[in-house]
């Protein structure tokens, strides 16, 4: 191995990428094994001398003196005339070397155990059978050997099926969870533990019921239900203050802490962090504790802390014998001390000293992936020395290493860490293919990605939105020149961004997605793609019948997103023309670059794929210095194309099943002109049905919708778009509507064989206020309520206007020969042309088209 210099002077690091950090800080959390004991056999009887050592060896391990225990039972085994006797003198001397971290001994221990079963035929056979088991899932588990030890654990629950052990089957059921949880399956995870939870609801206190609700809550947290989560976490931390057990305590206190930092509650994670690093703890969790509050702390604070107590956590670690948890929590330190701002105490050296004996101790088990986990953060370190050939070699080891162990989450890490180095080295056709297979494992794991990231909105954007932005970066460098193929590849990158984002919104991957041959959608459509990079905005741009083109405008993402946020603040309060410069910057920085080629296109419709805060402002008050862009084109937004199926209205009729609260309800003010608007609608197109105030409740809008058909649900009531899922809803009388409710609800009129939903319009909502993703939650209520198309709005807009508006827009869509992104255009313009509202486009650009825009 490359030697380090000698002298380093401050650290070269890349951008801190809290991945590291965060996931091994939370997906260390200590594995309680729920150990079935040292189980005695009721057979045991005629034997005296060895029910009384065995008796000894169980005494000795629960007063934690292992080494004796190991010795007493040593004896046994090898002077048991009983094969029973034999069978659990070795089936527990295996537990006990499991915790002493003697992995061969234990191995070995267990395997006699099973030899000596398998020679004789015994009455409590499946018992044994049963035991074995348990004890070798806990070993092949702590060897991070998580798939074999599922399977074993299946294994003995058959068994204790058979033997009516409820019990046992659920203590080794609950084991099987925190296997399922330590490969990152926490779907299933939670599948698996929830009955079992439920089962145990009306039993008394045990550590059992404490330890299936903290590992349930565990994967809660990482499947994004932070309210469930924090629920069964504070059961558990109750039953184990029951108990007393100060272990099960000190680890719900872990888990509680990693919720509260998972949601950014920084003082409530920095106190129930204290609160596990108790006298009472085990070492581990101590450590655990004190480097989840070490991730915490402020830069300053950090160095501080690190000088101090490094070397400490370090000598806890080091005394604990080898098991995954232990070398993830290494790594984690490790990872820490990496992203410190100064490399003086510890030294790069230092550090690399921590992650080889890590790597040595990972091999000692055959532990490949924290092998694989250890190998590659060491590459890590060298990457921000700069040493790339170092680097390279650790990081294609650590890719190597997870790729034999069928690792995808692991294995795109080391493929984007490749990216980097290649990036460094100038290597810009390595880089892109490195890149490039990082994504396509990325869209590999798609299904568990959302869950296996812990803390998932801040590793979602330090880790899985920087490889997409750093490849587009990388393919239209400004230095060299994009082929055909590249900015398709580019295209589809941020195609995969866009769904991505949806799918860490959701915290699943709920979207069916379709390649998409864009001339095939329109031929008088454009497809924009503003892509927002460090250095600079990217402009992907498809016209009719023409191939993929791009430009770059010079300006930083930091400035470019000041100009949004100020023109989206003078938009909302109305501030005379203030909003007036903003917005002819950003048509300057946008649109004016590809407005020639617009031009020339006969184009009339703009479709954008907007990108991080852009979708946070209409795109409708882009300014050229003389009109408005709505003035010159239809405007419509998707979130992708691969996610929209750009169809007319069907020749039919038009229907509208209208819906609204003109009512204060539930904490929300009054919206009096909703009658109006609702009246208006009425008078324009026919009605399938009205529900208004009391009556636009849930179980009302479920009857219309399934006994109703109509291809428009039109919705007047409050509702908030946020980052979150669980913050966007739209309001009904007597509930929150969330966006999974309304994807039901909504299904339920094409299930009737009443078609599909054609358009969604919520004419009242807004985006959360200081939510910069807020828009997020816009898409994901277009793309997952069920209806091809969805107009809502950025900002809660006078209701007068909107009622006015409302009935230009059904008036428009009656016409059947114009597309939905037209008759938008044209009751928008409608409005702006009244005196009344043309003084500020507050009153006319907060409607948004989302989907198909035919």
């Amino acid at each position: 191995m490359t030697r380090f210099k000698a002298q380093f002077g401050k650290l070269n690091r890349l951008q801190r990428r809290g991945v590291y950090s965060v996931l091994l800080a939370l997906s260390c959390v200590l594995c309680l094994w729920l150990n079935p004991g040292l189980a005695m056999s009721p057979e045991l009887g005629p034997v005296q001398l060895a029910q009384a050592t065995l008796e000894q060896g169980q005494q000795l391990y629960q007063s934690g003196d292992l080494v004796e225990a190991a010795q007493v039972l040593e004896a046994v085994s090898a002077t048991a005339t009983n094969p029973t006797e034999e069978v659990l003198a070795l089936r527990n001397l295996a537990l006990i070397y499991q915790q002493l971290g003697d992995w061969a001994a234990a191995e070995t221990s267990i395997s006699k155990a099973q030899s000596v079963l398998d020679a004789n035929t015994l009455s409590n056979g499946d018992e044994l059978q049963a035991q074995i088991l348990d004890v070798q899932g806990g070993i092949q588990l702590n060897q991070g050997q998580g798939e074999a030890a599922i399977t074993t654990w299946q294994q003995a629950i058959g068994l204790y099926q058979d033997l009516d052990d409820l019990a046992a089957q659920t203590a080794t059921t609950v084991n099987q969870g925190q296997a399922m949880q330590q490969l990152g399956f926490h779907r299933q995870a939670i599948a698996t533990l929830q009955p079992i939870v439920a089962a145990l609801e009306p039993s008394p206190a045990s550590l059992t019921k404490a330890v299936a609700l903290r590992t349930l809550g565990d994967s809660l947290i990482q499947a994004g239900n932070a309210v469930e989560a924090e629920k069964v976490l504070q059961s558990s931390l109750r039953i184990a203050q029951t108990l007393p057990n100060e272990a099960a305590i000190s680890a719900a206190a872990l888990s509680l802490g990693n919720l509260n930092a998972a949601l950014g509650e920084t003082a409530a994670a920095l106190n129930h962090y204290r609160e596990a690093d108790n006298s009472q703890a085990s070492p581990l969790v101590q450590v655990q504790a004190r480097l989840n509050q070490f991730n915490l702390l402020t830069p300053a604070e950090q160095v501080r802390q690190a000088r101090s107590h490094w070397s400490e956590m370090l000598a806890t670690l080091n005394a604990l014998s080898p098991s995954q948890a232990s070398l993830y929590a290494k790594i984690n330190l490790a990872q820490s001390l990496i992203a410190l701002p100064v490399a003086d105490n510890p030294s790069p050296r230092q550090i690399a000293d921590i992650l080889v004996s890590t790597i040595q101790q990972a091999q000692s088990i055959g532990d490949r992936r924290s092998e694989s986990f250890a190998t590659g953060t060491l590459g890590h370190l060298y990457e921000t020395q700069e040493q790339w050939s170092a680097a390279t070699d650790l990081s294609q080891s650590a890719l190597a290493l997870a790729q034999a162990s069928n690792a995808t989450d692991i294995t795109y890490r080391w493929q984007w860490q490749l990216g980097r180095i290649y990036k460094a080295e100038k290597q810009t056709d390595q880089a892109i293919a490195a890149y490039s297979n990082s994504i396509d494992t990325l869209q590999r794991l798609r299904t568990d990605l959302v869950a296996i990231n812990p803390a998932v909105q801040f590793s979602f954007q330090e880790s899985v939105e920087p490889i997409h932005r750093e490849l587009v970066s990388l393919i239209l460098d400004p230095s060299r020149e994009a082929t055909p193929n590249e900015l398709e590849t580019a295209r589809e990158t941020i195609e995969a961004l866009q769904l991505a984002e949806l799918d860490n919104f959701f915290r699943e991957a709920c979207l069916d997605a379709a390649s998409v041959e864009i001339d095939q959608l329109d031929q008088r459509a454009a497809v924009v793609y503003p892509v927002i990079l460090s250095d600079r905005l990217e402009i992907i741009f498809s016209l009719p019948n023409q191939p993929l083109s791009h430009v770059a405008t010079p300006v930083s993402a930091n400035e470019l997103n000041q100009t949004i946020e100020q023109l989206q603040q003078f938009l909302v309060l109305r501030v005379g023309t203030q909003y007036l410069p903003h917005a002819q910057q950003l048509y300057d920085w946008l649109i004016r670059p590809i407005s020639a080629e617009l031009s020339t296109g006969e184009v009339d419709t703009l479709v954008f794929v907007l990108d991080g805060e852009l979708r946070n402002i209409p795109m409708a008050v882009l300014h050229d210095g003389e009109e408005f862009l709505l003035q010159a084109y239809s405007l419509a937004l998707t979130p992708g194309l691969q996610l929209v199926n750009p169809q007319p209205l069907p020749s039919q009729a038009l229907r509208v099943l209208t819906a609204g609260l003109s009512e204060p309800r539930l904490g929300f003010s009054a919206l009096p002109n909703v009658v109006d608007e609702v009246t208006q609608i009425q008078e324009t197109v026919p009605t399938a049905a009205v529900l208004l105030n009391d009556s636009f409740t849930v179980n009302a809008l479920t009857n219309s919708l399934t006994t109703v058909g109509s291809p428009i649900v039109h919705m007047a009531t409050h509702g908030q778009f946020s980052s979150s899922n669980e913050d966007t809803f739209v309001l009904t009388w007597n509930d929150r509507l969330n966006i999974n409710t309304l994807n039901n609800l909504l299904q339920m009129s094409e299930l009737n064989d009443n078609g599909p939903i054609e358009l969604l319009v919520l004419s009242a909502c807004e985006t959360a206020t200081g939510d910069k993703q807020a828009a997020l939650g816009m898409a994901g209520m277009a793309v997952r309520s069920g209806a091809r198309s969805t107009i809502a709005t950025l900002w809660q807009v006078n209701d007068e206007a909107t009622a006015e508006l409302m009935s230009a827009l059904y008036e428009q869509l009656s016409d059947q020969q114009i597309t939905k992104s037209e008759a938008l255009r044209q009751s928008q313009l409608k409005v702006l042309q009244n005196p009344q509202y043309r003084q500020h486009p507050y009153y006319w650009s907060s409607y948004i088209l989302v989907g198909n825009w035919l």
